[in-house]
């Protein structure tokens, strides 16, 4: 599962420092200094509180894409179906790289909002500071990969979803994990137990989660499609985090969009698992032409349905970002040196990070109990 990776990279090097760096800065002092005043609106609106976290972790999550295709080159390839602005939906990918949420980035800026996103990652992201303090303000769900601990807290955070009519697109990587000589061992010991066929640029995927969450997402009337998107590399694949400062790049990222309307997707459970297991067969087969031809899915490489952006648009907010996410860090970093006011705030803001996830568990929970508190109280009222 290593194709693709130059050999003897070992080295860290400063292409990958420095997109780690600012990464780190922009999330730590974007969610001190900007997040962090709007954190007591949760208290009084969650519903405000939470449209406008969402906006402003929007911007961050352009730096990413502007680092990537401005500063280290990669270009961008998206085919296929593409998205209809400002729809609600459910996105199921491949899970090539440890990095692949990332990267999904690249196409969303083009063909969806940002601030419509919602990940589900594992609960141990929620404490890296910075990233995860950014995440638990966004409302990301996170799991522990065991089912019976996260059924009811999905069901809690799309039931919110859906009460508050927040339109999302959430994110979830059926996989379970990134594709590894591991992972693949495990995915064909699940193959040859139920006598399925072996894959080789996909393993099988975990059907349970998908399937609860368009259900709940049906149910409270927040779904209008399912977008099956299939990733791939055509040459250099950076696998971990430790290959990004090891400065490999992805050179080129390929996306392939399959949008499904919600009334096509079926309805009952068995049947939107099958439903689930056949886009995977599709995916192999497509990857496996991809990759054993002359590596890209379609031979137009485009669309057929516009991005709701213009190039030359995206090319603007990438520049926008770059400018501002490189000076922002630097205005607060001479600010805390020359206000001691500052140094309190920043003091307060960062040990209320620190506490709140390690006494509650997380913002999102805590908004959560806000929005619970809000409602009966309305009822009752």
């Amino acid at each position: 599962m290593s194709q693709g990776f130059p050999p003897g990279r070992a080295m860290v090097s400063w292409r990958g420092i420095y997109f780690v760096l600012a990464l780190f800065l922009g999330s730590f002092f974007g969610s001190i200094f900007m997040l962090g005043p709007f954190l007591p609106l949760m208290l009084v609106s969650p519903r405000w509180y939470r449209w406008i976290t969402d906006r402003i972790v929007a911007t961050w999550l352009t730096l990413p894409v502007a680092l990537l295709e401005l500063v280290f080159g990669a270009k961008v390839v998206i085919t296929g179906d593409g998205f209809i602005p400002g729809e609600r939906s459910v996105i199921i990918m491949n899970h090539r790289t440890r990095l692949d949420w990332m990267f999904l980035w690249n196409c969303l800026l083009r063909y969806s909002y940002l601030r419509l996103e919602k990940i589900c990652l594992k609960s141990s992201l929620k404490a890296v500071p910075g990233f995860g303090w950014a995440m638990q303000v966004a409302a990301f769900i996170f799991i522990h990969r065991k089912w019976e601990d996260d059924k009811n807290h999905f069901e809690a955070m799309l039931d919110y979803f859906c009460d508050i009519k927040e339109h999302l697109q959430i994110l979830i990587f059926p996989e379970g994990t990134d594709l590894t000589d591991n992972t693949k061992a495990r995915s064909d010991e699940f193959a040859e137990k139920n006598k399925l066929q072996k894959y080789e640029y996909v393993l099988h995927p975990r059907t349970t989660g998908f399937t609860f969450i368009v259900d709940r997402l049906r149910e409270g009337n927040n779904l209008d499609a399912i977008h099956d998107i299939t990733v791939a590399y055509p040459h250099n694949i950076p696998q971990t985090e430790k290959h990004i400062l090891n400065g490999n790049f992805p050179k080129e990222i390929h996306f392939h969009v399959c949008r499904y309307p919600v009334s096509s997707v079926p309805v009952s459970k068995e049947e939107l698992q099958l439903w689930c297991q056949e886009r995977w067969k599709e995916k192999e087969d497509r990857l496996r032409a991809f990759y054993q031809g002359e590596r890209y899915f379609d031979a137009t490489r485009r669309s057929r349905i516009p991005p709701c952006k213009s190039e030359f648009r995206v090319h603007l907010i990438k520049l926008a970002s770059l400018l501002y996410w490189t000076l922002f860090p630097i205005a607060m970093i001479v600010l805390l040196y020359l206000y001691s006011l500052v140094r309190w705030y920043f003091l307060v803001v960062t040990v209320l990070f620190v506490l709140q996830e390690k006494i509650f568990g997380g913002l999102e929970l805590i908004e959560l109990a806000c929005y619970r508190y809000y409602t009966r109280r309305y009822k009752t009222g």
